[in-house]
């Protein structure tokens, strides 16, 4: 009986000094571990400022939503053959492409273009008129 209390208080022990001994390794773990995730975030922080698209930059309207919005007003606007005509957008500059019915379509096309938030000018050099309508 006597053997086995004691085997029993000297595992205890043994148990209780690999604990507490662990213990600073285990600080040391959690600060390495904390500046690998402050690093981490740095390094994320750079990759988001190197970002050069204009999705998050407060003022600037999106590019894919510009295109959006125009080829949207297009296709509800009566008198425009939207199916024929092509948007695409570059910080802020829509370029119109393919086939307008006639040249009253192709202004009314970039007007419309103009009107939409965030467009900076139109480029409608690439829609060209039908020969059917000349």
């Amino acid at each position: 009986m006597r053997t086995n209390n004691l085997f029993r208080k000297t595992l205890m022990a043994f148990g209780l000094a690999t604990a507490l001994s662990a213990m600073p390794f285990a600080q040391v773990a959690a600060q390495q571990a904390q500046e690998n995730g402050a690093a981490q975030q740095q390094a994320q922080d750079a990759a988001m400022q190197q970002k050069t698209s204009n999705e998050t930059v407060p003022g600037r309207t999106n590019d894919a939503w510009i295109t959006t919005k125009v080829k949207s007003e297009l296709a509800t606007t009566n008198g425009i053959k939207s199916n024929d005509i092509s948007v695409s957008t570059t910080e802020g500059l829509v370029t119109l492409t393919g086939t307008a019915s006639s040249a009253t379509e192709k202004t009314k096309a970039t007007q419309i273009a103009k009107k939409v938030k965030g467009v900076k000018s139109v480029d409608a050099s690439g829609l060209t008129i039908s020969d059917t309508a000349k």
